[in-house]
């Protein structure tokens, strides 16, 4: 089976999360024999196709980026020809050009759509947007959600019950390097021996000015890893603040990164708005065995941390809250350890990247044999089993 993933960033141009999800979602199904491809979007003068971790990666240019909106003409050529060569297009959402690319390129092939998240900040672009997506989401044969709380939340999703399906996404430890005594050492005497742990791009809805007022008038160090778009802002806070307990140490590699996450006492996760549908940073700490705190946005963050049970969940945009949540961690350290322990134990009930690979190469058959029979209904729903039991 040949599967097409079409996303604007993918590695090594961009590793933030949808590129994690795209590459775990390759490496898994690949072990099951899918053969997978990705294109994408890149600003890179060599744009020779490569491999990467067992899978072909193919890359266009990027002539524009208006609100976040990647374009490319030169896409549209791409998919239409590497659609021809697949036997399902698999779209990763939201991306409005996307949804253009899919009818000019006039793809005619099992589709399904990762709906990573709503639109939540281009409001005014949404309004113009709103005809092309939904015609793009009544077209295309299936829309998985991330999880349940997404799916009961998105009023989008809500339009299309009887095409969507749930699958959380899923992390392969193997995939994480594991670091060594050195690197580990060099960490410890660089941010200290107990430390919140922050690792993701610098976006404006992560929240992170929630955390540097919550930091404020404490002592307790916090370490943010990541660049992007808000980074000098954040620093100009910090220094305001004053705050000489948190520590930006920029983007760093993903033997550092590991490090950081087996020496992090906890992992902060204060993203305040649903442009952050899932977190695979928090996630992360989960498969890290490290106690969460994170934010109640009705999306995928509290399907991962159970607030009292995997760590402690927060009301959105309360820096108070944050601090007394975090102080609560520091000084329970017996219950911090507890809440890390049932962390770990329900990624690995719910979240593995075996599990996700499966439910996604059982959906790509599912899509294929229906398409095959003219069918409106899966195998799996033929069966008596729905596609939302075998996926949740």
């Amino acid at each position: 089976m040949r599967v097409l993933h079409f996303y604007k960033t993918y590695h090594p141009d961009s590793v933030g999360g949808v590129e994690q999800v795209i590459r775990q979602m390759a490496v898994g199904t690949g072990r099951l024999g899918v053969t997978n491809t990705v294109l994408s979007l890149s600003r890179q003068q060599d744009l020779a196709p490569f491999e990467f971790e067992g899978h072909m990666v193919h890359r266009v240019p990027l002539n524009a980026e208006i609100a976040s909106n990647a374009i490319s003409v030169q896409s549209i050529g791409a998919l239409a020809r590497l659609a021809r060569q697949a036997d399902v297009v698999h779209y990763h959402f939201p991306w409005p050009f996307m949804d253009l690319a899919h009818f000019m390129a006039r793809v005619n092939k099992p589709t399904v759509v990762t709906y990573h998240s709503d639109i939540v900040r281009q409001r005014h672009l949404l309004r113009l947007y709103q005809p092309l997506k939904h015609r793009f989401l009544r077209s295309v044969d299936a829309i998985v959600a991330t999880s349940p709380n997404y799916l009961g939340s998105s009023t989008v999703l809500a339009r299309y019950p009887g095409k969507t399906s749930v699958i959380p996404f899923g992390l392969d430890r193997t995939t994480y390097p594991q670091p060594d005594p050195d690197r580990l050492a060099h960490w410890r005497e660089r941010v200290g021996p107990k430390f919140f742990l922050f690792v993701g791009v610098l976006r404006y809805y992560k929240g992170l000015h929630i955390l540097l007022e919550a930091a404020a008038g404490t002592d307790y160090p916090v370490v943010i890893v990541g660049a992007g778009p808000i980074e000098q802002e954040l620093k100009e806070q910090a220094a305001r603040l004053g705050l000489k307990n948190v520590m930006f140490v920029g983007a760093i590699d993903e033997p550092d990164k590991a490090a950081l996450l087996t020496l992090c006492y906890a992992v902060s996760f204060p993203s305040h708005l649903r442009s952050e549908a899932f977190g695979i940073s928090l996630l992360e700490g989960a498969m890290y065995g490290k106690p969460m705190i994170s934010s109640e946005i009705g999306t995928g963050t509290t399907y991962i941390n159970i607030d009292g049970d995997t760590g402690l969940v927060v009301p959105p945009s309360d820096a108070l809250a944050l601090r007394a949540a975090m102080r609560t961690l520091w000084d329970n350290p017996e219950l911090a350890r507890a809440m890390g322990r049932r962390a770990e134990a329900r990624f690995e009930e719910l979240f593995t990247s075996e599990q996700m690979a499966a439910n996604y190469t059982a959906l790509y058959h599912d899509l294929i044999a229906r398409r095959a029979t003219g069918s409106s209904t899966t195998v799996l729903e033929q069966t008596g089993v729905s596609l939302s039991q075998t996926k949740v």
